[in-house]
């Protein structure tokens, strides 16, 4: 399974209202600025986000997205099933070789697992470790 730049980006939008959770709407065009990403595009995946009850959006002068639940009640799995649909490696039919079918529903549950077990919160909490790990070397 590949996870096209929809899912990716759709995730980069949602831990970025994560990260600011509890402090107001964030624009998408700040999201697009801070990323480096369009912001015609954004706009796009914030949709289907917005339909399934992910974000909510606010009106106005300062307004923007803001999460709907709190970052440790929304998974990766949540958002790329929006963004991605069913998550699935290969397509296969019940006609396919047992060994195989059932190789394909492992793999499918393990990656299901690994995005359901992984919230919002996780997310950007690795990236802030991650960040607060680097080190600026200075001669």
């Amino acid at each position: 399974m590949k996870i096209s730049t929809k899912g990716r980006y759709g995730l980069t939008i949602m831990m970025e209202l994560a990260a600011k959770y509890g402090e107001g709407p964030i624009s998408l065009k700040s999201i697009a600025e801070k990323n480096q990403l369009s912001e015609h595009y954004l706009e796009q995946l914030i949709a289907p986000l917005r339909n399934a009850g992910l974000v909510k959006s606010i009106r106005g002068a300062y307004g923007g997205y803001v999460l709907s639940r709190e970052a440790a009640e929304i998974t990766a799995g949540d958002v790329i099933r929006v963004l991605e649909g069913p998550i699935s490696p290969v397509d296969f039919t019940e006609e396919d070789d047992p060994a195989k079918r059932n190789l394909w529903l492992r793999i499918r549950d393990g990656i299901a697992n690994v995005l359901d077990s992984t919230t919002l919160l996780d997310l950007i909490s690795y990236r802030e470790q991650d960040t607060a790990n680097n080190y600026m070397f200075y001669i």
